[in-house]
């Protein structure tokens, strides 16, 4: 019996009274979890693997990063390289990693979509 926090009563609880598993029992909460956090992982290892490409100024400069948001190449046309105007060029790099960024958000979502179902899960960087 536990003690309740007011007035002296007590409480009995009737039933497995706990939310962790019992050996032997409850195994198929287990395995789904255990299913689940494959499809994670398996999720997690595409993301690393696959690249997208954002881009700024038609091409000029292009941003290649993985679904994970790591920058893995950048590609500078040099007739945008102008020393008079290092600003623009600055500007251009910043698109395209925006570019990029939000490619790669997108296909986190589409990765990550199917094994939440749609929720929006803390700690998993869909939001």
């Amino acid at each position: 019996m536990a003690k309740s926090s007011g007035g002296g009563r007590y409480l009995r609880r009737s039933g497995g009274g706990g939310g962790l598993p019992r050996p032997g029992g409850g195994g198929g909460q287990a395995n789904a979890l255990q299913a689940a956090q494959e499809m994670l992982a398996k999720a997690q290892a595409e993301l690393a693997a696959t690249e997208v490409e954002g881009s700024a100024g038609g091409g000029a400069v292009r941003v290649t990063m993985t679904g994970e948001q790591k920058i893995v190449r950048i590609k500078i046309e040099p007739d945008v390289v102008d020393p008079e105007d290092v600003e623009m060029l600055e500007d251009l790099i910043m698109a395209a990693i925006g570019d990029a960024g939000q490619r790669a958000d997108a296909l986190q979502q589409q990765s990550f979509g199917a094994i939440t179902g749609g929720l929006n899960l803390p700690g998993l960087g869909l939001g």
